[in-house]
């Protein structure tokens, strides 16, 4: 197959693969939204509630889009704003109604939390069947022992795979044997992301900041997955030719100008002179995850009606 001919794959200047991660959500949005007319004319119509705690102006980005995104796929959509003073346990009462409303399938509390509330008590709090986040313990855990169609896996790593997934596809060859490094070693995304990765018959190795000879590790893997929250701390010269690059990373960093920009993990410039595709950031991984946690809460409803949910 034509690598051009791929929607979501477009050449840059030195001949390596840009993955389209905005092209891709795009298409599971319009999956989900079609899952869920389907769901509603059953008599169940997904519902997702997202919970944010205190003034965060990160957060209350975060959250619009996820609003906007239910909205896009057709769902019942409910945000719960309470102030930063709120006591975890009045949190965890209102975490109670909403596991025992039958109109709400999935259930968001958006991170970070403000200080005096314990995130872990939190979220395992929630219902498992709900937690669309999939941070629960009871989701981590059956993603360890690989029963996938019964967890709900974290939106970035799931993400991450489904880019990885496809491009392999649409360059016609396959991820299994592959030796692949996670940079980060998460809850959130690295541990989660191993487990995904062993479960396509990778060779997997994570890494982290105290991790030895860390780019001559990361020279020999063919897959790099960065996610260790510094910017542009993987160096170019550090992955090996060809590699598929996934970048994870985030990261505001000031501009000449006094305003700020957005980049990655990866130092993107320096970095698609060696790979043979990659994520940008922005337009990676970042549409893919708010893409999965839809489609998490079309799963839960799918479940929750006792109908199979739907992969990506």
């Amino acid at each position: 197959m034509d690598p051009a001919s791929v929607d979501f794959l477009k050449c840059a200047p030195s001949g390596a693969l840009l993955i389209d991660g905005k092209a891709v959500a795009a298409e599971i949005l319009c999956e989900v939204a079609a899952r869920t007319v389907e769901l509603i004319r059953l008599g169940t119509k997904p519902g997702l509630a997202v919970v944010l705690v205190g003034e965060n102006p990160a957060s209350e980005v975060y959250v619009r889009a996820k609003g906007k995104a239910a909205e896009q796929c057709g769902f019942h959509s409910l945000q719960i704003s309470l102030p930063a003073s709120t006591p975890q346990a009045d949190l965890l009462a209102r975490i109670d109604r909403l596991n025992n409303d039958r109109d709400i399938h999935g259930i968001l509390v958006q991170l970070p939390l403000p200080g005096g509330i314990a995130a872990t008590t939190v979220l395992a709090h929630l219902d498992p069947s709900k937690d669309v986040d999939g941070f629960h313990p009871l989701n981590a855990g059956l993603l360890a022992v690989g029963e996938f169609d019964r967890a709900l896996i974290p939106c970035t790593p799931a993400g991450a795979m489904v880019l990885l997934r496809r491009t392999a596809q649409a360059l016609e060859t396959t991820l299994e044997g592959r030796n692949a490094l996670i940079i980060g070693r998460s809850n959130i995304v690295g541990k989660p992301m191993a487990q995904l990765l062993l479960a396509q018959n990778c060779t997997v190795t994570v890494a982290h900041s105290r991790s030895r000879d860390l780019p001559e590790i990361a020279r020999r893997a063919e897959i790099v997955i960065a996610a260790i929250g510094r910017p542009e701390f993987v160096r170019g010269d550090w992955l090996g030719q060809g590699a598929l690059a996934i970048d994870v990373g985030i990261n505001r960093v000031p501009r000449e100008d006094g305003k700020s920009r957005i980049v990655g993990d990866i130092a993107f410039a320096e970095a698609v002179g060696h790979v043979g595709a990659i994520t940008p950031v922005p337009g990676g991984v970042g549409p893919m995850t708010i893409a999965m946690l839809m489609a998490n809460t079309c799963a839960a409803a799918c479940r929750f009606a006792g109908k199979t949910a739907p992969t990506f």
